[in-house]
């Protein structure tokens, strides 16, 4: 790790902690991403290997975060070596090296609602981050990969160049995400889909999408669509404004391991709730936030929707 001087820890990520740090033969700019590692007999987890060299090929899409290298540090073990029958495991840190950007999605909204200038986001902006947010999970998708956590913090923007990139990818499943990151913070549940917090356990892409459809609204609307604090209050949230799912709207949805007999609200007019959007784009957060996983629009789909018909779309 000598060829980089870390110059501040910028977050604590839920799997370690995250530096700006400058490669220091170029002097560009990297987040240093140090993930700690149980170590295997055979060494590195076989997982995570696996996850890394996944997200090495999803990188190569413009719209998730670039990961530019990958460093395993070994740290030394006591030179005087214990019996070979109780060595210690190794402790072992991999840094994963990405491109640094400077701000994220969460920050710019924020900047948009508090401040000396509070204003609306441009629609037009808008509707180009939602396309290279779709065009990023499309590109996740198609190589059998869910994000499983995506909000707006785990989107990053070089505003210079106005381009979104998805962060934080495909190490769920190698580390195993935990409830709480480490700083405690509570994970935060407003972007998960309802079959994720009524308990299935078989779930696909849609808990993607559903969570792309919650964060289109953010950026309408400058503040969560459903800003619950436990995952009851979630699913309180999504049926009052969407209504209580019923088994024929959302076949088996009454079997799913959570499910409990909630009070029974009507669908309320989701155009209320983003009134700045245009009647395509609330037809597009409509198809989103379907409550049977098999009936949201594709990332792919949702690209050819409507919505972004007035978007001039060989730039991107």
């Amino acid at each position: 790790m000598d060829k980089y001087e870390k110059l501040e820890k910028v977050g604590e990520g839920t799997y370690g902690k995250v530096y700006k740090a400058m490669e220091k033969a170029s002097g560009k700019l990297v987040a240093l991403k140090k993930t700690r590692l149980e170590m295997d007999e055979e060494g590195i987890p076989p997982t995570a290997l696996r996850e890394i060299s996944l997200l090495q090929m999803l990188s190569h899409s413009l719209y998730v975060v670039r990961l530019l290298c990958v460093e395993h540090v070994l740290q030394s073990t006591d030179s005087i070596s214990p019996s070979p029958a109780v060595s210690p495991s190794p402790k072992s840190n991999l840094y994963l090296v990405f491109e640094y950007l400077d701000t994220d999605l969460k920050k710019f909204i924020d900047s948009h609602r508090k401040g000396q200038n509070p204003r609306p986001l441009d629609p037009s902006l808008i509707q180009r981050f939602m396309f290279q947010l779709c065009k990023g999970v499309a590109h996740c998708h198609s190589h059998g990969v869910l994000h499983r956590d995506l909000k707006p913090q785990n989107l990053l923007l070089d505003k210079d160049k106005g381009i979104l990139k998805i962060a934080d990818l495909g190490l769920g499943r190698a580390f195993t995400v935990p409830l709480k990151s480490y700083t405690h913070e509570i994970v935060t549940l407003w972007y998960r889909a309802p079959e994720v917090l009524l308990g299935s356990t078989h779930y696909s892409t849609g808990v993607d999408i559903w969570s792309v459809g919650c964060i289109f609204a953010e950026m309408v609307r400058r503040q969560a669509l459903f800003p619950g604090d436990s995952e009851f209050q979630q699913l309180l949230h999504i049926f009052r404004l969407l209504g209580t799912p019923t088994e024929h709207q959302w076949p088996g949805v009454t079997s799913l391991r959570d499910w409990h007999v909630y009070p029974k609200w009507e669908p309320q007019n989701l155009a209320r709730s983003v009134p700045s959007l245009s009647p395509e784009g609330v037809d597009l957060l409509s198809q989103m936030l379907k409550y049977d996983p098999a009936e949201r629009i594709s990332a792919k789909s949702a690209l050819d929707h409507p919505y972004f018909d007035s978007l001039d779309k060989s730039q991107f």
